[in-house]
C-alpha cells in the first residue's frame, strides 16, 4: 500500500502548487474542455479522472447521476464544494499519482472524496492513511453517489469499506451473472428503469465530461483471467458483458453528441459475449456499431492474444468503418516467462497472429505493452523478447519495469530479479522500442492514411490515422498541400480525411490531406 505521507518530491510539488496539479490532472487530451452542467447555482462537484479510459467512462456515469440530482458537475477543481478523484490503483506509479492528486485537491480547501480503483482496492486502509480525504468510496457507493456527497458537504462521516475480492460477488458460471445485483461501474444501468424496457427507450446514464470527436464505449467490466502479476480482477470483479442493445443505444447517444470515433474498452474485450451465451458476439457487434449514423470509425482495444480468434481478426481487419488496429496484450514473448505469468503464447505464435492480421489488412496497426524483470526472467528470455520486438513491426510499444503488487501471485514467486538488473533491462528495451517504433512510422512514408481530425489550434491541425489510438500511439499532423486537395483552413475536429504521409517524427506522422471522406456534421465551412 502507498503511504499518503511518503516524503516524495511529487508530494511536495502537489502541496506547493495544488491548482496547477489539479489542472494538469484533468487535461485528458488536446481537445478536452471542462463540461459544466447547467443545473443552476446549486452544489458544485469536480470530477478528476486518473488512469485508463474505463475510468473515464465510470466518471461520466457518476456525472450523470450527480447532474440528475441537481449538482453542478465540472472537471475544474476551482470553486468546487467537493472534489471527487476517480483514482487508479493498477501499479505503484499510478497509486502515487492518485495520492498526490488527492493531496493537491485538499490544498484547495474543497472537501475531497476518493473513488475509483485505488479507493476500492484499499478502502479503510486508504482512509486511515489519508485523513485529507473526507470519504473513501467503494464501487457499491456509486448508485448512491449524490447522497454520499451530500453527507460529505454536511460534515457527516461514514466508515470506509473493508476491501473484498469482488470476483466472489458474482456466480462462477459466466452466463449466471446477468441477474446479479452487483454494482458495475460504467454499465449505465439506471436503478429506476424497468429491465423489460427496450434499451433504446431507456435514458443513457452518462454525461460527457470532455468534448471532442472521440469517446470510449465500455463493452464489459471485470476479468476472469488469473495473470500472476495483475490485481485488477480482485477489485474490478469477474467478467460481465453489457448487452448489444445497451451498447448500440449508448453509441447512438454518443453520436448525437458529436462523437465520430468509438473506442471499445474493457479489461478483456476478447471475452465479450461469453456470459451472453455467444462467444462471437463482438464480431457481430462491430458492423452494427460502425453503421450507427455519424460514427466513422470504431476501434477495439484490450485484446487478449490467447483469445483472439481468427473470426475476430477478420472482423477487425476487414469490416468497413472498423479500424484495422490490434491492441494486443502480449506482456512478454518468452514462453517460460509467459507460463510463469499464467499466460499463453510464444514469439512464433504472436508473430503468426500479427502476420494473419496483416495478410487481411497490410497496413494494420498493432500495439502492445511488455513487462521486463518478471521473477525468473533470464538473459535468454530478454533476448527472445528482443527477437520478437525486432520482427513484430509494432506501431507502439509500452515497456514497464516489474514491481510486486499487493495480493498477486507474482509477489510471492521466487527468482526475483534485482532492481539494478530490472533498470538495465528496462532502459535497453525502452531504447529499442523507441527505435523500432520510429522505423515503423518511417515505413508508412508515401502511404495513404485516413485521418480523423482531433484538434485545430492556431492553424495546427492534428489527428490520428487508423493505426493510432487516442493519447497513446502518436498522432498525425496535417499540412497544407502544394496544389489542390483539401483546404487546411477549413478542417474542423471530427472531419475524416484521406491523406498521404510525407514525414515522420518518432512515432508521429506528417501528412498532406488529399480529400474529404466525411465532414463533421454541423461545422460551418
Amino acid at each position: 500500500m502507498v503511504s499518503a505521507t511518503s516524503p516524495t518530491d511529487h508530494s511536495n510539488s502537489a502541496r506547493l502548487a495544488p491548482r496547477r496539479e489539479l489542472e494538469q490532472s484533468t487535461d485528458h487530451s488536446s481537445s478536452a474542455r471542462s463540461a459544466e452542467s447547467s443545473a443552476g447555482d446549486g452544489r458544485r462537484v469536480a470530477l478528476l479522472t486518473l488512469g485508463c479510459a474505463r475510468n473515464e467512462v465510470d466518471s461520466e456515469e457518476l456525472a450523470a447521476r450527480l447532474h440528475a440530482d441537481g449538482w453542478q458537475v465540472t472537471t475544474d477543481g476551482e470553486g468546487a464544494d467537493v472534489v471527487v478523484v476517480n483514482t487508479c490503483g493498477f501499479v505503484e506509479k499510478a497509486k502515487q499519482d492518485s495520492i498526490q492528486t488527492l493531496l493537491a485537491a485538499a490544498d484547495t480547501g474543497a472537501k475531497v472524496v476518493a473513488a475509483g480503483c485505488m479507493a476500492e482496492r484499499y478502502g479503510r486502509e486508504l482512509a486511515d492513511s489519508l485523513p485529507e480525504a473526507q470519504a473513501v468510496l467503494s464501487f457499491d457507493d456509486y448508485p448512491e453517489i449524490s447522497a454520499r456527497l451530500d453527507a460529505v458537504v454536511a460534515g457527516r462521516s461514514f466508515a470506509a469499506h473493508t476491501p473484498r475480492d469482488r470476483r466472489e460477488l458474482l456466480p462462477l458460471t459466466p452466463v449466471a451473472r446477468r441477474d446479479s445485483a452487483v454494482s458495475l461501474p460504467g454499465h449505465g444501468n439506471a436503478a429506476d428503469v424497468d429491465e423489460h424496457t427496450p434499451a433504446h427507450l431507456r435514458p443513457v446514464l452518462r454525461r460527457r465530461l470532455v468534448s471532442g470527436p472521440v469517446a470510449s464505449l465500455k463493452l464489459a467490466s471485470g476479468c476472469d483471467r488469473r495473470c500472476a502479476f495483475c490485481a485488477i480482477p480482485a477489485f474490478r470483479g469477474a467478467f460481465v458483458s453489457r448487452t448489444p442493445d445497451e451498447l448500440l443505444a449508448e453509441a447512438e447517444w454518443l453520436a448525437k453528441s458529436g462523437v465520430r470515433e468509438l473506442v471499445l474498452v474493457s479489461e478483456n474485450s476478447t471475452s465479450y459475449g461469453k456470459d451472453l451465451g455467444d462467444p462471437r458476439a463482438l464480431e457481430k457487434l462491430l458492423p452494427q456499431l460502425a453503421a450507427v449514423d455519424g460514427i466513422v470509425r470504431v476501434r477495439v482495444s484490450y485484446l487478449q492474444p490467447a483469445e483472439t480468434r481468427p473470426g475476430l481478426v477478420e472482423a477487425i481487419a476487414t469490416t468497413p468503418g472498423v479500424a484495422p488496429y490490434f491492441d494486443l496484450s502480449f506482456q512478454h514473448s518468452s514462453e517460460p516467462v509467459l507460463r510463469r505469468m499464467r499466460r499463453f503464447g510464444s514469439t512464433d505464435r504472436f508473430l503468426k497472429l500479427l502476420a494473419d492480421a496483416r495478410e487481411l489488412a497490410p497496413q494494420a496497426g498493432a500495439r502492445s505493452n511488455f513487462i521486463v524483470g518478471f521473477p525468473g526472467e533470464t538473459r535468454a528470455d530478454v533476448d527472445e523478447l528482443v527477437r520478437f520486438l525486432t520482427e513484430a513491426r509494432l506501431d507502439a510499444i509500452g515497456v514497464f519495469d516489474y514491481s510486486d503488487e499487493d495480493g498477486t501471485e507474482a509477489a510471492g514467486l521466487p527468482g526475483k530479479v534485482s532492481a539494478a538488473t530490472i533498470k538495465r533491462r528496462y532502459d535497453k528495451l525502452s531504447a529499442l522500442a523507441d527505435e523500432l517504433c520510429s522505423q515503423r512510422a518511417e515505413d508508412r512514408l508515401g502511404a495513404t492514411v485516413e485521418v480523423l481530425v482531433d484538434s485545430v489550434d492556431e492553424g495546427v491541425v492534428e489527428g490520428r490515422a487508423a493505426h493510432q489510438g487516442p493519447e497513446v500511439d502518436g498522432s498525425t499532423t496535417l499540412v497544407a498541400p502544394r496544389g489542390g486537395g483539401v483546404d487546411l483552413a477549413a478542417l474542423r475536429p471530427g472531419d475524416l480525411v484521406r491523406a498521404t504521409v510525407t514525414g515522420t517524427e518518432g512515432v508521429d506522422l506528417v501528412a498532406v490531406p488529399d480529400e474529404m471522406i466525411s465532414a463533421a456534421p454541423g461545422a460551418t465551412r
